[in-house]
């Protein structure tokens, strides 16, 4: 079983050091590990594939295998999102705020890095190098704790990466992995106070429930995304064709997917022939209320469990409304306040839409797929927060830091 407390007093010992880098030394170890990825592409698509076998084996789902599968272009895209974050500006020791008191007291709020970050996530080996980068760059010391579906794949690139710290001068212990993958060493993980702190979970909603439940460590929710698109009265359906097309079937297993799709009645008659047409390209499985099916008679009736879905596989829930209030309505009520989107030309509904909608991200006549670190210019992701405190939506640089205030004055005393 994995010694937890020396992971922990690992993670302590060089946080310090890593809180002290700088850019430069930082910026020069990212592109390092970036350029030993690609160079050990093979060996980790070899340790993919022990990976991607049992899977099969035991019966994962096509999204989730999409998830877990590595590929040279994966491999190059991770190390692309760790070139990108070393392109970054370095936001440890920016100075947030300064003021002076009236007795000459100077307060300065200072970013700083959290210290040490503890992360759970299941098969999607990429967070790996994601997390590994983020949390190098804003001087964090990271703990990983994947899951048994990418146990191979993991270890590969905790091990390319770790080597790259040290053909660097740097400490290895910078990023850490527990290789135990039986749920009390989990949820020992989760109670790791002394050393860990800032906890973030990525994976189902299972995992982020239990994550919230166990720890005594402060977490940070990654929500799973119950994603809709709205199309209103007044769509370009064309448009509202092509961002459905794209947000359903561009890459199934992500959480930014669309899911659900919001019809307003007056377009359905015009509307839902059409995109049915296309999304039977990618033989989508359409599941409709009693409104949809008159209008698709060969769509499976859907039932209260399907609106609240999040399917990661070729299935959409449809359903029709009256009017833009009460599309916002059945959304916050079965979102999982992710990423939503609405299709309109009307300006006006758009910004009732934009303002009503309870989720970290509010899209007009845009696919959902962007909710991602990389497509808003962050840099690889640390996960998408659908929490409201703190982090909200993709998590960059910035929400791996907390601020401290440095005071200065000349002998002033409290009276």
């Amino acid at each position: 079983m994995t010694d937890l407390n020396k992971l922990g007093q690992n993670a302590a010992a060089v946080k310090s050091l890593l809180q002290t880098l700088s850019p430069e030394v930082k910026n020069k170890a990212l592109c390092l590990a970036a350029d030993c990825l690609v160079k050990e592409a093979e060996y980790l698509i070899a340790e993919n594939r022990k990976d991607m076998e049992t899977a099969e084996q035991n019966g994962m789902s096509s999204g989730l295998l999409d998830r877990l599968k590595l590929t040279k272009e994966r491999i190059e895209a991770m190390a692309e999102g760790l070139r990108q974050i070393a392109e970054l500006p370095d936001c440890i020791g920016e100075v947030m705020e300064a003021f002076e008191r009236p007795n000459g007291m100077k307060i300065r709020k200072v970013r700083v890095p959290m210290g040490v970050i503890g992360i759970i996530y299941e098969a999607r080996p990429n967070v790996t190098a994601d997390a590994f980068g983020l949390c190098f760059k804003t001087g964090n010391a990271v703990i990983l704790k994947g899951g048994s579906d990418a146990l191979y794949s993991n270890l590969a690139i905790v091990r390319v990466l770790r080597e790259s710290l040290a053909k660097a001068g740097l400490p290895e212990d910078a990023i850490q992995l527990i290789a135990d993958t039986d749920r009390q060493t989990t949820v020992a993980f989760m109670r790791l106070k002394q050393y860990v702190d800032l906890l973030i979970p990525r994976g189902s909603a299972r995992l982020i429930a239990s994550v919230v439940e166990n720890s005594t460590i402060p977490v940070i929710e990654t929500g799973t995304g119950n994603c809709h698109v709205y199309v209103d009265k007044d769509a370009d359906l064309d448009m509202a064709v092509n961002i459905i097309y794209n947000a359903k079937t561009q890459r199934i297993g992500v959480c930014n997917a669309c899911e659900s799709l919001v019809v307003h009645s007056a377009v359905r008659e015009a509307f839902l022939p059409r995109l049915a047409a296309k999304l039977r390209e990618k033989k989508v499985e359409m599941r409709g209320d009693e409104r949809v099916l008159e209008i698709l008679p060969d769509c499976v009736p859907a039932t209260e469990e399907d609106f609240a879905m999040e399917y990661l596989d070729y299935i959409l829930s449809l359903k029709t409304v009256d009017s833009a209030e009460e599309a916002i309505e059945h959304i916050n009520r079965y979102n999982t306040k992710h990423s939503e989107c609405i299709v309109t030309e009307n300006k006006d509904t758009a910004e009732k839409f934009l303002t009503g909608i309870d989720a970290a991200c509010v899209y007009w006549n845009v696919s959902t797929r962007f909710t991602d670190g990389f497509e808003f210019g962050f840099g690889a992701e640390i996960g998408i927060s659908t929490q409201k405190l703190h982090a909200r939506g993709p998590m960059g640089l910035k929400e791996l830091t907390s601020y401290k205030y440095l005071i200065s004055g000349n002998g002033q005393v409290r009276g």
